[in-house]
C-alpha cells in the first residue's frame, strides 16, 4: 500500500471521539437532570472482583445490592487503586467490557477542558475543572471524602493526594484495612455527619470501602490467610453496612443518585500472580452499577 493511499484511508476516518459507536444507544441516566436536584453517593468497593461480585448475587449473599440491578462488566481504569482513581475522579469511570473504542463508554461526566470535543455526550454531565468534585462545587455540592485504604489516610504526602480534592475528608484507624469492623464503622461516622448536614445542600459524597481488599481472612471463620472465598464473604458482611448507609440516607436526604463499583481487582495465586498492581483479567474485570435510592 503506497503513502498516498494510507493518507487518503486516514482522511476517510471521522474524529467523533464520544459520539455514539450505535445509532440507538441510550444513555441509562441523564446526569444533566441528576446534578444540581440529588445527592450523589460514589461507593468504591476497593478491589472487589467481577466473578466474585456475579457469584454473592446469584446466591443471594449480597441482597441489599440485588435490589439495585445486576452487576455490569466493566474494564477497571487502572490495575491499582492510585492510578484507578486519578481516572474516575477525573470522570473516566470503569468502561463496559465489550467496548472496541472510546466511543463505546458511557459517560456520566464530560471534563469539557481536556480536548475530547466541543459537544457533550448525551446523559452526560459536563462540568470545568481538574476533577468532577470541583466541578460539582461549582454547582454548590459539598464534596466530602471517607477513606478506607493508604490512598486516603492523610497520614503521608501520597495519602493527603485524594483528600485534597474534597472540600471535607475524613479518615481513622477504625477505617483500615485491618480492621474488621472498618465498613460499620464508617458508615456509623457517616450517618452522624449527615444527620447534622443542611437539607438544602447537596452532598457529593466519596466512599472507599476497604474490607474487601487484603487482609479478608477474619470475614471466613478459621481462615488463616486470605482467599477468594474470604474475599466473598468480606463482600457480604459489606452488603449488610451499605443496607443501614442507603437506608438511613434515604430517610435524610430523600432520592439519592448512587454510582457503586471497584477500583481494580485482585489475585489470589492465579497464574501464579497475588494481589494487584499487575495487568491480569481478575485485576482487569470490575463490577459497577449505578441506581437511585
Amino acid at each position: 500500500m503506497s503513502e498516498d493511499t494510507v493518507r487518503s484511508t486516514e482522511q476517510e476516518v471521522p474524529v467523533r471521539l464520544f459520539a455514539p459507536s450505535r445509532e440507538d444507544r441510550k444513555p441509562s441516566v441523564d446526569m444533566a437532570q441528576v446534578v444540581g436536584t440529588s445527592d450523589i453517593l460514589f461507593v468504591c468497593l476497593d478491589t472487589l472482583r467481577y466473578d466474585v461480585a456475579v457469584q454473592e448475587e446469584a446466591s443471594g449473599g449480597t441482597p441489599v445490592l440485588n435490589q439495585y440491578g445486576s452487576w455490569q462488566k466493566c474494564q477497571a481504569p487502572g490495575n491499582f487503586t492510585y492510578p484507578s482513581h486519578h481516572a474516575m475522579f477525573a470522570g473516566f469511570l470503569p468502561c463496559q467490557y465489550d467496548a472496541k473504542s472510546v466511543a463505546d463508554r458511557e459517560l456520566l461526566f464530560f471534563p469539557k477542558a481536556i480536548g475530547l470535543g466541543n459537544k457533550t455526550p448525551e446523559g452526560a454531565y459536563a462540568f470545568s475543572g481538574s476533577t468532577i468534585m470541583e466541578g460539582l462545587e461549582k454547582e454548590g455540592y459539598d464534596t466530602w471524602c471517607v477513606g478506607g485504604v493508604a490512598f486516603f489516610d492523610k497520614r503521608s504526602d501520597l495519602g493527603k493526594v485524594f483528600p485534597s480534592y474534597f472540600q471535607k475528608s475524613y479518615w481513622n484507624p477504625s477505617f483500615s484495612c485491618p480492621v474488621k469492623d472498618s465498613t460499620k464503622n464508617q458508615v456509623d461516622f457517616i450517618l452522624k455527619k449527615v444527620s447534622k448536614a443542611d437539607p438544602d445542600q447537596h452532598i457529593f459524597l466519596y466512599l472507599n470501602v476497604d474490607a474487601i481488599h487484603y487482609p479478608n481472612y477474619f470475614y471466613l471463620e478459621g481462615a488463616l490467610g486470605d482467599s477468594v472465598q474470604s474475599h466473598a464473604a468480606a463482600l457480604r458482611y459489606v452488603d449488610g453496612e451499605l443496607g443501614r448507609l442507603f437506608t438511613e440516607w434515604k430517610k435524610l436526604r430523600g432520592s439519592t443518585f448512587v454510582i457503586c463499583c471497584s477500583d481494580h481487582g485482585t489475585c489470589y495465586g492465579e497464574d501464579g500472580c497475588q494481589f494487584h498492581g499487575v495487568n491480569h483479567p481478575v485485576v482487569n474485570t470490575i463490577p459497577y452499577k449505578h441506581f437511585f435510592i
